[in-house]
């Protein structure tokens, strides 16, 4: 009797050993391949988005479709990958983007810009060249917030190699109050 007893015991331990591995091996795989939730830190992605936020990133559409304008990406800072960027396409692969009079303009045509709420000012303290063309596989991108953001204009982030970029801003998730799908149109 005691001997069915400690094998049912370890029965249930292997099995519960045997579970935990396959969520855990589950749960890497989900945030590695699909997506993951992420925390905003600071006011570049005003109004969009705030600091505190939380936000899930997908990663699988990117894998399928092409990035496009506007589209909102998590990519890590050059000078410290523990650092994750959240940015706005503003510039695609093979785009010419010059910054000038508090406008931007891409391939010579002032960008439409849906997301910019102000004009940018401080040209002359953009440590990156204007105009630039973005190279193939590199994207140019901006904070919502222009006039407070480190971006693209800037050499520290310059132009995001799309192997960089983790995913895309699907959600926003207030804190425990409020759910909203990201505007990328």
């Amino acid at each position: 009797m005691y001997e069915e007893e400690e094998q049912h015991f370890f029965k249930s331990v292997a099995a519960g050993i045997r579970d935990l591995l396959i969520t855990l091996t589950v749960v890497f795989l989900m945030v590695t391949y699909v997506a993951q939730l992420t925390n905003v830190s600071g006011q570049s992605m005003y109004p969009t988005l705030n600091d505190h936020d939380w936000l899930v990133i997908e990663k699988v559409s990117m894998r399928i479709t092409p990035l496009e304008r506007f589209d909102v990406v998590v990519f890590p800072y050059a000078n410290n990958a523990k650092v994750h960027y959240i940015k706005r396409i503003i510039g695609l692969p093979g785009e010419t983007v010059d910054i000038r009079d508090g406008k931007i303009y891409v391939d010579g045509q002032e960008l439409q810009d849906p997301f910019a709420y102000e004009p940018i000012y401080g040209e002359d303290s953009f440590t990156t060249s204007f105009p630039v063309t973005v190279g193939e596989g590199e994207y140019f991108v901006m904070g919502d917030n222009r006039n407070n953001s480190s971006d693209s204009r800037y050499a520290d982030v310059g132009l995001i190699s799309r192997q960089k970029i983790i995913g895309k801003a699907l959600i926003r998730v207030f804190p425990l109050t409020h759910i909203e799908l990201i505007d990328h149109s």
